[in-house]
């Protein structure tokens, strides 16, 4: 469990966000013409995934609107953004945006990809939608980047992200206890 806020508030989520230098959790989502992809169908290419509450929020919908454009020139880069809004108002969203480069996915039908990667909040106003977080993989499904952005009114480090994904680096398990000594 993680404690992050909103407007300054204490929430919770339910687990914690995969490590980088693990491999993604296992997921299904739905696309916004209601057919089902899984994490399968995404080997082979980097995935950036943006997880948020709702594309109903001034926050959410800018960060799928820079991330959108902060992605164009990466190759074999897929950019996921992903909620519990239904598939009909994400498709919607990015049509009235002209997003092209993003690829929309619903976990209302998934409430396992919440609890896979640690961002359900289980409590205040938001109780039931996800935390903002933003997970980086490589070709082989490996975490490389993950932020459980620590307040959900604020956007989340699109600088590191790219880098991450741009980079493919994640820090050894050496790297990991030379920091915390």
């Amino acid at each position: 469990m993680a404690t992050i806020t909103l407007n300054g508030n204490p929430t919770h989520t339910r687990g914690e966000l995969p490590l980088p230098g693990q491999h993604t959790p296992p997921f299904r989502l739905t696309r916004g013409d209601l057919s089902e992809f899984t994490s399968v169908d995404l080997e082979g290419q980097r995935v950036l995934i943006s997880i948020f509450p709702s594309l109903d929020t001034v926050i959410c919908g800018e960060s799928v609107r820079k991330f959108n454009r902060l992605t164009v020139d990466l190759p074999n880069t897929v950019m996921l953004c992903v909620s519990m809004d239904l598939p009909f108002a994400q498709s919607h969203f990015c049509g009235a945006e002209q997003l092209d480069r993003v690829l929309t996915a619903s976990a209302f039908r998934h409430l396992d990809f919440g609890a896979s990667f640690g961002v359900t909040l289980v409590d205040g106003p938001l109780k039931g939608l996800f935390a903002r977080a933003v997970v980086a993989l490589d070709e082989n499904g490996t975490v490389v980047h993950t932020e459980l952005v620590p307040e959900l009114a604020r956007e989340p480090d699109y600088d590191l992200a790219i880098h991450a994904i741009r980079n493919r680096h994640y820090p050894c398990p050496e790297d990991a206890l030379e920091s915390t000594e």
